[in-house]
């Protein structure tokens, strides 16, 4: 199974290589990258060859691409990959408007090809074992949600990530969509309704989008959810991110943390505290199931509809944070 990396504008773009590599029945075909002299670094340090431009990459006829670019350009280099009838796991959000999410999802619906959307917490352990007891019943009926999805603010790593035209936004567009995902996926109902405060409390003085947000979701079905998505934790927290929620059920509150599985590290060198992962690689099985949905020719576990309903979500957020009331589902 031959694979490349288009971009590297998201960082999770260099863990994805240890992650192919981990695999003993892939192959890294290269990498490129519109930032020549960061795709070159990349591509010596990991010893894998660069390809001067995407469409190069393309024509050395991988079997699947791993796309990790600036939300604004998931489009333009999935058309390209569909076009040459390539695979694709696009790093989320899958875009960063809904017109430009289904018209990712039509041209590899068109091709017939693989559509995978980066939400790695479909594979976390914590997260998983959840739903196993909500399909056996265990819990009984779901009632609501309190989630949060806050981290420090992103800018160290990316730039991109704080401008509005390459992101689509700021924290809310960064941090609603795992949430999102998951929540359909554990009560197999859509979004009717989304209400949304945001503000910029935090880094005011740094960036120009904002940096937290509050949003109230009401499902089809009745059941609800608040989700806090912000850049609300320190420079020197130990985690890039976090995503925990308390859910409420028939037969009790179930509080799960994703992140939960670590071991707190002091070093002097990184000035900060550190946390080592002990738990399950929730990235290496993300890739482990877009090789297999390859190799099965089916789909894979999350589908590029599943990006798009998030970015449904994230739209109708932002809509309503500017008109101040609630926004219904689906949008015209």
């Amino acid at each position: 199974m031959k694979i490349g990396i288009m971009s590297f504008a998201h960082h999770h773009g260099e863990a994805y290589i240890q992650n192919l590599r981990a695999n003993p029945g892939v192959e890294l075909v290269g990498v490129a990258d519109n930032e020549s002299d960061r795709g070159k670094r990349i591509a010596e340090q990991h010893g894998t060859q660069f390809f001067q431009t995407y469409n190069s990459l393309i024509d050395a006829g991988p079997d699947g691409v791993i796309i990790c670019s600036e939300n604004n350009q998931h489009r333009p280099l999935v058309e390209l990959a569909a076009a040459g009838g390539i695979h694709v796991l696009c790093e989320k959000p899958i875009a960063a408007t809904v017109l430009d999410a289904r018209a990712i999802v039509n041209a590899c619906n068109q091709a017939n090809v693989i559509l995978m959307t980066a939400f790695p917490m479909r594979f976390s352990t914590p997260l998983m074992e959840v739903k196993s007891r909500i399909d056996s019943g265990e819990l009984g009926e779901i009632y609501c949600f309190s989630a949060t999805n806050q981290g420090e603010l992103p800018k160290k790593h990316r730039d991109w990530f704080v401008d509005k035209d390459s992101a689509g936004g700021g924290a809310l567009m960064d941090h609603t969509v795992h949430l999102v995902d998951i929540m359909r996926w554990y009560l197999a109902s859509e979004v009717r309704e989304v209400y949304a405060q945001t503000n910029k409390i935090f880094h005011a003085e740094e960036v120009e989008v904002e940096t937290g947000s509050l949003e109230l979701i009401t499902f089809e079905d009745g059941r609800f959810a608040s989700i806090d998505s912000s850049w609300s934790r320190p420079q020197y927290w130990p985690s890039w991110g976090g995503l925990a929620f308390e859910m409420i059920t028939e037969r009790g509150a179930i509080i799960v943390d994703a992140f939960r599985q670590n071991l707190t590290i002091y070093r002097k060198d990184l000035g900060r505290a550190g946390w080592a992962y002990w738990g399950s690689d929730a990235n290496q099985a993300m890739v482990d199931e877009f090789i297999n949905a390859i190799q099965d020719n089916r789909q894979p576990a999350v589908t590029g509809y599943d990006g798009l309903k998030a970015v449904e979500v994230v739209e109708a957020a932002y809509r309503s944070a500017e008109g101040g009331q609630p926004v219904s589902l689906p949008l015209e």
